[in-house]
């Protein structure tokens, strides 16, 4: 038999499951999110956070009506059990919405989450993704990369043979596929990576590196691998995007 669908989501006794932005920088004003964020989760009282302390300090700038120590605040980051999903039912069961933040930037998105959201759908459950701000994008519509032709490749394996194979297939498919590359690295390992890739990839390939994105010491940057080679770059702990193109 076929099932028919009807746009709006489908009746059950399940709250909504909203993705909700966080700012990018510290410096960010509070104007970075959109009103429309804040009017969508006034009334939110459960919450899922990367870490207790960034989600609690978002939550203070949404104006959220229930106060602080009245929420019901639960952390879902990488050392999360991926089997253990179920308190994600209990939290929005009786019609009782629930929210997700992360740390910066887009839920889901080079972030955790997306475990939640899986099980979402499989239950029917609505999700509400709202509008914010992603330091991915950003850094791509400033490199003057392919913007109509890329991929994203999260983070590169920590093993640095593994690494430099990586960094090579990349720089390969810039030209196979007509792509630009995405990628990232936990910020204190930055320098092992910009150094990888300075070593392995020609000469005249391109690469952006993009930090501190939106902060007011925000660096975007697009230059060749040899004209990146006589730069002195510091990026230890420092957020950052790189694109080869």
């Amino acid at each position: 038999m076929l099932n028919i669908i009807t746009f709006g989501g489908m009746q059950n006794s399940y709250g909504k499951l909203y993705l909700i932005p966080n700012f990018l920088a510290n410096d960010n004003s509070s104007n970075f999110l959109p009103e429309l964020v804040r009017e969508q989760v006034h009334h939110i009282k459960n919450f899922i956070v990367e870490t207790e302390k960034d989600g609690r300090a978002l939550i203070k700038k949404l104006n959220i009506a229930t106060p602080q120590n009245e929420l019901q605040i639960f952390l879902w980051n990488e050392h999360s059990n991926k089997n253990e999903t179920q308190f994600l039912l209990k939290m929005l069961e009786h019609k009782n919405d629930a929210g997700i933040i992360t740390d910066a930037g887009l839920p889901c998105i080079a972030d955790p989450g997306s475990d939640l959201v899986a099980i979402a759908h499989q239950k029917n459950i609505d999700v509400i993704p709202l509008p914010g701000a992603s330091s991915i994008f950003m850094a791509l519509m400033a490199s003057g990369m392919n913007g109509q032709g890329f991929s994203f490749n999260g983070y590169l394996p920590i093993n640095r043979q593994e690494r430099i194979k990586k960094i090579k297939d990349l720089e390969r498919d810039v030209v196979a596929k007509n792509q630009a590359q995405i990628f990232m690295e936990a910020p204190y390992r930055n320098n092992h990576l910009l150094e990888d890739v300075l070593l392995n990839c020609n000469s005249n390939t391109r690469l952006c590196i993009a930090s501190n994105i939106s902060a007011a010491n925000q660096f975007i940057k697009t230059k060749t691998v040899k004209e990146w080679r006589l730069e002195k770059v510091d990026l230890h702990k420092i957020p950052t995007i790189f694109i080869l193109g």
